[in-house]
């Protein structure tokens, strides 16, 4: 039999990209396969708009889909036939809704970067963030769908006749695929919309929202990753260059997908991803009380949760400062950051330019002097972007969640350096995964499970690469230091730009 090829499609928060993964005859994975045999990425440009918006058109994603597809498919020649199933992951919460003709409202989506909705998420929280948190395991937060649809279409978007349907950015993906509209229990229970007790829709969370007729129907059935929810549409095929008919499989929220791709709850392993927002999780037994964490995610498993810390920038962060200092990229940043000692000469930044910091902390510089220099700008940005990790997955730990094993994902991975900071202020070792494209394997795995290939054994060929990264030992104490100056800097600041927050608007 020849081998079965899976895609795995995943739409982030700056780029869209689709691998096709080589599995083994039948319903077994061979050792020698799993590698990557196709890979394209296509930047998705985002519009930035005064008060804090973040919006994608229409066409730009459509383009890259099809771009991605077609690149992967010209890659993959005439074994093209041997597609088997195609999955898909993207980026949680933001806005994709569809009007009356199914298209997106306005043609343009919402990054759940988007801080618009900010003051009415304050409100929300204000009012309602204790019961909700104890009914879908979140507070109110600007990103959420409910929430940005409030503010920017108005509470009576669905009377109006404005909104029809809601969905979420891999769901926009396999409505694209196959026309069909459904999502799973990952995105919406991160999203803040299901109950965590049931693991059903939570109408008490769409009442909130406060927009009149909204509920669960919004957003079709809930399907569990890796089913298939419908196949590749003739037209799709021709325009992607991939056979007709192939399945499409429910996929998860990125963050599910990528630790699928490590095994990270086989291997009893937290993560912290180096991507736009700062994302820290684990995945461990349902605990009642629940923990006073970020979010609680049902994902559809009746004994286990995903416990978050997440706060809107991590690597957003040392992108705007390449922006602002005019340097080409990331890395580059980190070149410059590297130069300077750990510290920056007591030049401290809280990193936060997309907001949703502790207490209504925004970013900024503390310490400036004119003797400060470039240098220590990067230095102060790359330092705090690690402490802010290090901050998020030491309140995990004080919950009593296992996160002394962590596994480090996302594009600032592929960077030892950084890495190697996070590993110093964490105190232990790290695992990373420099493949940056560890979501889309994962949504390629949950293609792999809507065919009943197995892929799930500890070890598993189809699992992507990691390697070790040791802190820093001479550093030990510096870096012990700087978490416990970082910590009190950001307590300390939280009041002062929460009041510069409300007195902004």
């Amino acid at each position: 039999m020849k081998p079965n090829i899976l895609i795995g499609i995943d739409m982030g928060s700056s780029s869209l990209k689709a691998l096709a993964l080589e599995a083994g005859n039948g319903r077994t994975i061979d050792a020698g396969n799993g590698r990557a045999i196709a890979l394209s990425r296509m930047p998705l440009p985002h519009d930035r708009l005064p008060g804090g918006g973040c919006e994608v058109s229409a066409a730009a994603i459509r383009a890259a889909l099809t771009h991605v597809l077609r690149d992967v498919a010209h890659q993959l020649g005439e074994r093209v036939a041997e597609v088997r199933a195609i999955g898909c992951t993207g980026h949680g919460a933001g806005l994709y809704a569809l009007d009356a003709r199914n298209e997106l409202v306005g043609g343009r989506a919402i990054a759940s970067t988007d801080q618009r909705a900010d003051a009415r998420a304050r409100s929300l929280a204000l009012h309602h963030g204790d019961a909700l948190f104890a009914d879908v395991g979140c507070r109110p937060w600007p990103g959420q769908p409910t929430v940005i649809a409030a503010e920017l279409l108005g509470t009576d978007a669905v009377q109006r006749g404005t909104v029809r349907r809601l969905m979420f950015a891999k769901d926009y993906l396999g409505f694209l695929l196959t026309g069909e509209i459904a999502t799973d229990a990952s995105d919406a229970s991160t999203a803040g919309l299901v109950s965590i007790a049931t693991g059903t829709w939570s109408q008490a969370a769409f009442d909130a929202s406060g927009i009149a007729d909204l509920g669960p129907h919004a957003f079709g059935p809930l399907v569990r990753s890796g089913e298939v929810i419908g196949k590749l549409r003739p037209a799709e095929a021709a325009l992607c260059g991939l056979p007709a008919g192939v399945p499409v499989a429910m996929g998860a929220i990125d963050l599910l997908a990528s630790m699928t791709a490590i095994c990270a709850e086989g291997r009893g392993r937290a993560v912290q991803v180096f991507g736009t927002w700062c994302v820290n999780a684990v995945i461990g037994p349902v605990i009642e009380p629940k923990p006073d964490v970020a979010a609680v995610v049902n994902f559809a498993r009746a004994d286990k949760r995903l416990y978050m810390e997440n706060s809107p920038s991590s690597m957003a962060n040392i992108a705007w400062l390449a922006g602002v200092l005019g340097l080409p990229d990331a890395r580059a940043v980190v070149d410059l950051a590297m130069s300077v000692p750990l510290g920056a000469g007591g030049l401290r930044f809280l990193p936060f330019v997309n907001g949703g910091g502790d207490a209504g902390v925004t970013a900024g510089f503390v310490g400036l002097k004119s003797h400060h220099t470039r240098g220590d700008m990067a230095r102060a940005v790359v330092d705090a972007v690690a402490a802010l990790h290090a901050r998020h997955t030491a309140r995990l730990a004080a919950c009593g969640l296992p996160v002394s094993a962590s596994t480090v994902l996302g594009g600032g991975a592929s960077d030892t350096r950084l890495v190697r900071l996070l590993a110093g202020l964490l105190g232990h070792p790290v695992e990373r995964c420099a493949d940056d494209e560890t979501g889309a394997r994962g949504a390629a795995l949950y293609a792999a499970m809507s065919q009943d290939i197995d892929h799930a054994e500890q070890g598993s060929a189809l699992l992507a690469p990691c390697d070790m990264v040791e802190p820093d030992a001479a550093q030990a104490r510096a870096h012990a230091d700087f978490n416990a100056s970082f910590n009190e800097l950001i307590d300390t600041m939280s009041p002062v730009f929460s009041h510069l927050s409300g007195a902004a608007k």
